[in-house]
């Protein structure tokens, strides 16, 4: 939607006074002005306190800073050293692979149950 030009505003007035009549006219501008500015200074109060609230949550009161000193005694600073371990081998064991259906490489029998097979 556009801005409306001179014309276009000369247009809708002349419909507004044919439909409501000269007498109705400055009545309805009245009331339509009246709220226009209710409606401005809800929002201007609004915007207010939102920026207020937001001032308040970005700008937190300043904690107190409290420094602690701590000494470290020198054979804690030292490196320990490592002494590897022998590893132990572990034994695995395989297990039967049992093939299922829809896999590649199964036959058809193993993609049949039991239960049609019997039937």
């Amino acid at each position: 939607m556009g801005n409306l030009g001179p014309g276009e505003l000369l247009i809708i007035l002349l419909v507004a006074l044919i439909v409501f009549g000269p007498r109705k006219l400055p009545e309805l501008g009245k009331s339509l002005g009246a709220g226009l500015r209710e409606f401005r200074r809800s929002t201007q109060g609004l915007k207010e306190e939102l920026d207020l609230g937001l001032r308040e949550v970005s700008a937190p009161a300043a904690a107190p800073v409290q420094t602690i000193h701590a000494t470290v005694a020198p054979e804690v600073l030292q490196p320990q050293p490592v002494t590897p371990q022998a590893a132990t081998p572990q034994t695995v064991t395989p297990q039967a692979v049992i093939p299922q259906a829809g896999v590649q490489g199964s036959s058809h029998e193993n993609a049949v149950p039991a239960a049609v097979k019997e039937s």
